[in-house]
């Protein structure tokens, strides 16, 4: 599995599509809804799943750790780990768990790539 991290707008898909030849077809984009779709080979916006998680009393990384099907995929996750600490503790919880959750894939990705200002940067 290939994770890419990094602000809103930093071209984290631009580079998976670049990278890793990804097809516009292969992406699949998390919404609220908690659905996620491991067979098109890229998932972007797993913050918007992890935060359906968080309302739907799941955790996360339960969630991914009992399924293996995200393994060969290219995971996209914004990082909403800067700026002040929302006020609403179902925001803050959600701020948490994505950071719990990279911290699991990371450990387990094969390459982790933050994106900053359009570049990418090695971190594993």
């Amino acid at each position: 599995m290939h994770l890419i991290t990094g602000g809103a707008y930093q071209g984290k898909t631009e580079y998976a599509v670049e990278h890793f030849g990804i097809k516009s077809e292969d992406i699949f984009t998390c919404t609220e809804d908690g659905k996620i779709d491991f067979g098109k080979g890229c998932v972007r916006g797993i913050e918007q799943y992890v935060l359906a998680c968080v309302r739907a009393g799941k955790d996360p990384g339960a969630v991914f750790e009992s399924t293996r099907d995200w393994e060969d995929a290219v995971l996209i996750c914004r990082d909403i780990s800067c700026g002040i600490v929302p006020l609403d503790p179902v925001l803050r919880e959600w701020r948490e768990a994505v950071g719990r959750l990279l911290a699991i894939l990371s450990r387990q990705a094969e390459s982790v790539t933050r994106m900053f200002c359009g570049l990418p940067q090695k971190l594993k």
